[in-house]
């Protein structure tokens, strides 16, 4: 399953941090960053859970900018 989440990202560095640390999650098959359209899109792993992974890659994510959000998780 892939879903789309509109984010809040302050750099296209930051985002391809992000990127990288998203898609090594447990249950992310693939993870795309776009610091222009300020959005992420994740391909989840079968039978894992979305909202639960979700969670995890905001955690990831606020290693590399405290201030990341993902809206509409």
């Amino acid at each position: 399953m892939k879903k789309t989440y509109k984010i809040e990202v302050d750099c296209a560095n930051c985002a391809a941090k992000m990127e990288q640390v998203a898609s090594q999650i447990s249950g992310v098959e693939k993870a795309t960053v776009s610091y222009m359209t300020q959005k992420i899109q994740v391909t989840f792993a079968e039978g894992a859970e979305p909202h639960a992974v979700m969670q995890e890659v905001l955690k990831a994510c606020k290693k590399v900018e405290d201030d990341f959000e993902i809206y509409d998780i």
